[in-house]
């Protein structure tokens, strides 16, 4: 039987997220035992002599006890979200700290500029404050919009949840450490990454999908339209979610991102009612 430690002994042993995930489908097709070469060729890890000599040189207790350092649950507990499970490389495990039973709310995305503005802020909290807590609201705890989404959470009471892209135990930006710390204690932060990771740069993308896969929908503010929150809104677009982008100023180009989705077909926000009506009936 495949233990939620066994996924984490792979990935500490160099197996990607996707490896994994292709391994998972192997063991669920043929339910039979394989050495670590087998894994290895299964998984396609880039260097399968690496994966086998760092998986047996492996610390077992150490690991053990670095795992067990923040709660988890994989994509073999009955608890992991059905929306996240359905998207393209679902994360297979993830370290939480908070309350759990805030994945089975209805979930709404906020994402947007690391440099919002005023104007930007104000209408995130606007929205957040009209919605009424109609949804938990998902974002990144990034600097910007994100870090306004949570704090406008807060102050609605409305429950929400911090996607990060480094271990529970990092703080970044470190400006945010109070509000990550409050979160973990009275509302719900996530993480792929396990004790110790650090801010990557690659890991925000990945980031950004588990934000996309828990969300109904996805509110864009204050985007450029080369920015992180078009990648997030892409990745949600291929898992069926709806976007919604709040329209910005046409000169100073801070909000060319949103302005271009509307143009694509997203639905513009002025008012949380525009939001809701799109889950009225559903």
């Amino acid at each position: 039987m495949i233990t939620n430690f066994d996924l984490f002994r792979w990935k500490k042993a160099g197996m990607i997220n996707l490896g994994v995930n292709k391994l998972l489908k192997f063991f669920h097709k043929y339910d039979r035992k394989i050495s670590l070469r087998q894994m290895g060729q299964v998984a396609q890890v880039k260097s399968i002599p690496n994966f086998i000599e760092q998986y047996k040189n492996q610390d077992v207790k150490k690991l053990r006890i670095d795992y067990k350092k923040f709660f988890s649950f994989s994509i073999l507990d009955d608890l992991y979200p059905e929306r996240l499970r359905e998207i393209y490389n679902p994360p297979v495990l993830i370290f939480y700290q908070g309350n759990i039973d805030l994945l089975k709310n209805p979930k709404l995305a906020f994402v947007g500029s690391r440099l919002a503005g005023q104007s930007g802020i104000k209408a995130v909290q606007k929205i957040i404050t009209e919605l009424n807590q109609s949804f938990t609201i998902v974002s990144g705890l990034a600097k910007g919009i994100d870090t306004a989404s949570h704090l406008s959470a807060i102050k609605t009471k409305t429950p929400t949840i911090a996607v990060i892209g480094t271990g529970l135990d990092i703080f970044y930006p470190l400006e945010n450490r109070k509000i990550q710390e409050y979160l973990a204690k009275n509302q719900l932060v996530l993480s792929e990454y396990s004790l110790g990771e650090k801010p990557l740069k690659y890991h925000f993308p990945e980031r950004n999908r588990i934000i996309a896969g828990l969300s109904r929908g996805v509110v864009v503010v204050e985007a450029k339209l080369r920015s992180g929150s078009l990648i997030t809104c892409e990745r949600a677009l291929e898992e069926g979610r709806d976007i919604f982008a709040i329209p910005g100023n046409i000169a100073d180009g801070t909000s060319d991102g949103c302005n271009h989705l509307i143009q694509q077909g997203a639905k513009l926000v002025y008012q949380a009612q525009d939001i809701l009506e799109e889950y009225l009936y559903n």
